[in-house]
C-alpha cells in the first residue's frame, strides 16, 4: 500500500541527538554521556531537591486543590513571583505596572512564544544570536519566521570572550534588530561578560535601538546567587528600556520534566503592557491553550514560603559548589598527567558547561575508545561528572586524545 508520506525524507543528522543515540546504544557498562544539560549527583543519578519533595508533599495534602484548566497566561502567583525573582522585588518596572509575565513551557516554550509575538508585531525581523549559541536557538527563531544572524562571542584562541568582535558585530546590526543575550552561564561556552562589559553592551544596545531578548535558563546556577546572576538583566531594566526575558526553572530547581518557565516582557508604559499582554495571549491560545499546573504550583509554593525559599537557595548553592569542585578536579587531573596545553579555561568558565577546545576527531576518538560522549563542538556538562569519572575516565580520555590525535 502506498503511503501518504512516501515523499518524506530522513532529516539531516542532528549533532546533539546523534550523540545521545550513540550513547544510548553503547552497551559498555562504563559509558558516560556528558552531552546533556541535566545535573547529576556524585552517584550519577538525577537529583530531586529536598525542597521540591517537601513542596509536592504539601500540595498533595491540600485537598482543596483541583485539576481545572489554568488561564491562558498561567498561574497568577507563579507569574508575579517569577517576575520578582529575575527583576527584583523592588524593580521600578514592576512598581509602574509595565511588566507582562506569562507562564510558558519552560525556557524553550518561553523563547518560542516570544519569537512568535515578535515575528508578528516587531518591525525588524532579524534576530542575532551569539556564535556559538545553544543549538535550539536558530531552530526556534527560524520556525517562528525570524531571520537568524550571528555575532562573534567566543574566541577559540583564548577560550574566552571575543568582546571586541561582539561589539563590532552588534554595532553593525540594523536598528531595531533583536539580540539574544544569555543572562548568565552561557551555553555552550561557560563564558560570561564581566559587569563592566555588560554595561558597555547595554549602552551599545540602547544607542543602536536594538531589542534585547534574554535567555535566563541558569539563574543561580552560575554564581550560586540568584541576585548576582540577575544583575545583567536588571541593568537593562533599570534604564527604562524594553526587553524580553525567557525564564526556566529546569536547572535551578531541577524541574526538567515539569517544563516550567515564564516569558516576561518589560514595556515602556502600563498602557503598552496591557496591549502586549492581550496579543501574547493570542499567540498562546492556538499553540497550547493552557499551561500545565503542577510545575507552576511547585515553584509558587517554594517562592511564597520564606523557609522553603531559604532551603532552595542552600540546595542551589550546593549544586553549584559541586560543579565548581568538578572543574577544579578535572583541571588538577590534567595538570597531574602533564596534558599538553593550557586548561585554565576549565576553572575560569562558569555554569553547567565547559568548552574544552577538543576537536571533532578527538571527540570521536574519546567516544570510541573511552565510551565518553560529548557534543562535537567540545562542550561537556560539568554537572554530569563525579569525582570518580573525572579522575579516572575523563582526564585519561582527554590526555589520550590530546597526545594521540592531532
Amino acid at each position: 500500500m502506498n503511503s501518504f508520506f512516501s515523499s518524506v525524507l530522513p532529516p539531516p543528522e542532528d549533532p546533539v541527538l546523534s550523540v545521545y543515540f550513540a550513547s544510548r546504544d553503547d552497551p559498555s557498562p562504563v559509558k558516560l554521556n556528558l552531552s546533556g544539560g541535566s545535573y547529576r549527583t556524585e552517584e550519577g543519578k538525577p537529583l530531586v531537591l529536598e525542597v521540591v519533595r517537601k513542596a509536592e508533599q504539601q500540595l498533595a495534602n491540600d485537598m482543596s486543590r483541583n485539576k481545572e484548566y489554568l488561564p491562558l497566561d498561567g498561574l497568577a502567583d507563579f507569574n508575579n513571583l517569577s517576575a520578582k525573582l529575575i527583576l527584583g522585588a523592588d524593580s521600578p518596572a514592576l512598581e509602574e505596572d509595565r511588566v507582562v509575565t506569562i507562564q510558558c513551557l519552560s525556557g524553550t516554550g518561553s523563547l518560542r512564544v516570544g519569537a512568535e509575538f515578535l515575528a508578528k508585531h516587531h518591525q525588524e525581523r532579524v534576530i542575532f544570536v551569539s556564535n556559538p549559541t545553544w543549538g535550539n536557538h536558530p531552530l526556534i527563531f527560524n520556525l517562528a519566521g525570524l531571520s537568524v544572524e550571528v555575532y562573534r562571542y567566543y574566541d577559540p584562541k583564548t577560550r574566552g570572550l571575543d568582546f571586541k568582535g561582539m561589539l563590532e558585530d552588534l554595532s553593525a546590526a540594523p536598528s531595531g534588530a533583536i539580540v539574544v543575550l544569555q543572562a548568565c552561564a552561557h551555553n555552550p561556552t561557560g563564558v560570561d561578560p564581566t559587569l563592566d562589559q555588560w554595561e558597555q553592551i547595554r549602552k551599545l544596545v540602547r544607542s543602536k535601538s536594538l531589542l534585547p531578548f534574554f535567555d535566563n535558563a541558569y539563574q543561580g546556577f552560575a554564581s550560586g546567587s540568584l541576585d548576582i546572576d540577575a544583575k545583567a538583566v536588571r541593568m537593562f531594566v533599570a534604564d527604562g528600556g524594553e526587553c524580553f526575558i525567557a525564564q526556566s526553572f529546569s536547572k535551578n530547581m531541577g524541574l526538567y520534566g515539569e517544563r516550567i518557565g515564564a516569558l516576561t516582557i518589560v514595556c515602556t508604559s502600563k498602557d503598552v503592557a496591557r496591549n502586549v499582554h492581550s496579543q501574547v495571549l493570542l499567540v498562546v491560545r492556538p499553540m497550547y491553550l493552557s499551561p500545565p499546573i503542577h510545575g507552576a504550583s511547585i515553584v509558587t509554593t517554594i517562592l511564597k514560603n520564606s523557609d522553603m525559599y531559604k532551603d532552595w537557595t542552600i540546595e542551589l548553592k550546593g549544586m553549584v559548589s559541586r560543579i565548581v569542585s568538578m572543574r577544579q578536579q578535572l583541571y588538577e587531573a590534567l595538570q597531574a598527567r602533564g596534558t599538553p596545553g593550557d586548561w585554565s579555561n576549565i576553572i575560569k568558565q562558569i555554569g553547567m558547561f565547559s568548552f574544552t577546545g577538543l576537536n571533532e576527531k578527538q571527540i570521536r576518538f574519546i567516544a570510541k575508545e573511552y565510551h565518553i560522549y560529548m557534543t562535537y563542538d567540545g562542550r561537556i556538562s560539568m554537572a554530569g561528572l563525579s569525582s570518580k569519572t573525572v579522575l579516572i575516565q575523563l582526564a585519561d580520555a582527554i590526555h589520550a586524545a590530546i597526545t594521540q590525535i592531532a
